[in-house]
């Protein structure tokens, strides 16, 4: 298995290549939208979320307090670390925590992004971290 600093070096490496493959294929709206998701599924949802003490979790500084309970639900390398269940998963942790919060604080909803901009946003999210599951099988 590969130690996380290799993760995070193949999945960041990989994303310059990504970003000019899409501007190519003239997806230059979408640059933004596919960046950030593929960041944010490095660095800040990455399957190794199931480790409490992992760097992705640390990277949550205070809020990773959050991720305890899902660490606690998934072992290591099961569910968490499927290609698109693991991802789900954690989306929908999120969500749930998001959820929470709005009924409790009683925040004002965000208006949904455009699925123009959600699509990319979430397929770059999708990609280190089967990138990652990849890794791990090797």
């Amino acid at each position: 298995m590969p130690r996380h600093t290799v993760h995070l070096a193949v999945e960041l490496a990989l994303l310059p290549p990504l970003l000019g493959a899409a501007h190519r294929l003239g997806l230059r709206q979408e640059l933004l939208p596919l960046a950030l998701g593929y960041l944010a599924g490095s660095l800040l949802l990455s399957p190794d979320l199931d480790l409490y003490h992992s760097r992705p979790a640390r990277r949550w500084r205070l809020l990773r307090l959050l991720w305890w309970p899902y660490a606690r639900l998934f072992r290591h390398r099961g569910l968490s670390h499927h290609p698109l269940l693991g991802p789900l998963s954690r989306l929908l942790y999120l969500a749930l925590w998001a959820l929470l919060a709005w009924a409790l604080v009683g925040l004002p909803r965000a208006q949904p992004p455009p699925p123009a901009l959600l699509l990319p946003f979430l397929g770059g999210l999708l990609l280190p971290q089967t990138l990652h599951v990849l890794l791990d099988r090797l």
